[in-house]
């Protein structure tokens, strides 16, 4: 007929997590009941793609052992946002005119000046994230001639790293 709230109480039953919701007392014979339950469920990376509840409807007045139980499973989507952020030390770099590139040499200064570029991947949430692959592609030729010199590349925060081989070919 109206709505109601229902008074729930979550707790430990047989070493499983139980929510106790009394629906109400005394009943009528032959009373019809609709429940719409909303439940917040936490630290779900770990469980697959499901997970499964066991509803039971249990009388304390009902001479019946048994009691009527259903079983819903729900699938779970883990959902993360992730954003990338860049930077490049300097910001802006202009090369002298009179700077030439020596094939062949080993100095540094002969194959260009030093420009870092710095990546952050950020997790925006809600959910945490593994296994992520990013792929980074980087100019380094302009038809036959060397655009940008790749130096080294490295990683912090446990990250696994692999690079194209043309990463320090004159082994500056």
């Amino acid at each position: 007929q109206g709505q109601e709230k229902l008074s729930c109480n979550p707790k430990k039953e047989n070493g499983t997590h139980v929510v106790l919701c009394e629906l109400g007392n005394p009943m009528k014979a032959g009373a019809r009941i609709t429940v719409d339950m909303e439940l917040s469920v936490s630290g779900l990376e770990d469980m697959g793609d499901a997970i499964t509840f066991h509803l039971q409807l249990r009388s304390k007045n009902s001479p019946s052992p048994s009691n009527a139980s259903v079983t819903v499973t729900v699938p779970v989507e883990a959902e993360a946002e992730m954003e990338l952020r860049g930077n490049s030390l300097p910001a802006t770099m202009v090369l002298p005119t009179s700077w030439h590139w020596v094939e062949g040499s080993r100095r540094l200064e002969d194959h260009g000046i030093k420009v870092e570029h710095v990546y952050e991947l950020h997790n925006k949430g809600p959910g945490t994230v593994s296994g992520v692959t990013l792929s980074l592609a980087v100019p380094h030729l302009l038809g036959d001639h060397v655009l940008l010199y790749l130096l080294e590349l490295g990683t912090e925060g446990g990250m696994n790293c692999s690079h194209h081989p043309a990463l320090n070919p004159a082994q500056v």
